[in-house]
C-alpha cells in the first residue's frame, strides 16, 4: 500500500488533488470566506469537540476552531516497535467512522509521529507502516476518499524526547477533521449535518 490512494469518480471531480497536497495545505484548504458560513462551520466544529471530549478523546480546535484534531497515543493503537493495529486500538479508531458516512463532509488527515529512538529511516518506515495500517483499516470499514495519510517520523515532537514519559507522548496519532466542502455546501444553505447525503 502506498500513500497515494487511487481517487474515485467523486473525489476526481474535485478542482485540488488532495493526495498532493502537503499536510500544511491541506490544513488550510478549502478556506472559508463567508462570516456567517464560517461561523455556522466554528459552531458545528465546537459541538463536534465537546461530544469528542466526553467519550474522553484528546482533542483540540485549531484554525479558528473550524478544524478538530483528535490525538491518540500509539501505544493505545500498536505494540512497541510493532505496525499491525491491535485489538484496542481498532476499538479506539471505531468512533471515527461516523466521519467519514458522508464523503466530502470531512477531509480527514491521519498523521502519525515516532520519538527519535532509533535513525531517522527507521522512525520514517516506522510511521509510515502505522499510518498504512490505520488507513488500510478505515479502507476495511467505509469510504475513504477523503482521508489522507502523513508519516512524519520523529520530526514533529510536541515534547523533547529526554525522557521515557515525553517520548510515549511523541508516539502519536493524529486526526485531523478539515471542513470539506458537503459542509461548507450545507453551511452556506444554513444548517450543518453529516447525514445529510449530497446530491450529485
Amino acid at each position: 500500500m502506498t500513500l497515494v490512494t487511487p481517487l474515485t469518480s467523486y473525489a476526481k471531480k474535485q478542482v485540488v488533488d488532495i493526495y498532493e497536497l502537503s499536510l500544511d495545505d491541506n490544513l488550510e484548504t478549502p478556506e472559508i470566506s463567508n462570516d456567517k458560513q464560517a461561523d455556522r462551520v466554528q459552531d458545528y466544529q465546537y459541538d463536534v469537540a465537546v461530544k469528542l471530549k466526553k467519550q474522553n478523546f484528546d482533542v483540540e480546535l485549531m484554525r479558528d476552531n473550524e478544524v478538530i484534531v483528535i490525538t491518540i497515543p500509539a501505544g493505545q493503537l500498536f505494540a512497541p516497535n510493532d505496525t499491525v493495529l491491535s485489538n484496542l486500538g481498532k476499538t479506539s479508531l471505531k468512533p471515527m467512522l461516523q466521519y467519514l458516512v458522508n464523503p466530502g463532509f470531512y477531509k480527514m488527515l491521519l498523521v502519525m509521529h515516532s520519538d527519535n529512538t532509533g535513525s531517522d529511516i527507521y522512525t520514517l518506515e516506522l510511521t509510515r507502516s502505522r499510518v498504512n495500517a490505520v488507513f488500510d483499516w478505515f479502507e476495511d470499514n467505509g469510504p475513504v476518499d477523503f482521508v489522507v495519510p502523513y508519516a512524519l517520523g520523529a520530526t514533529d515532537p510536541i515534547n523533547d524526547n529526554n525522557s521515557m514519559d515525553n517520548r510515549k507522548r511523541n508516539r502519536r496519532l493524529e486526526i485531523y477533521l478539515v471542513p470539506g466542502d458537503v459542509m461548507l455546501n450545507q453551511a452556506k444553505k444554513g444548517k450543518i449535518n453529516i447525514k445529510q447525503i449530497q446530491k450529485q
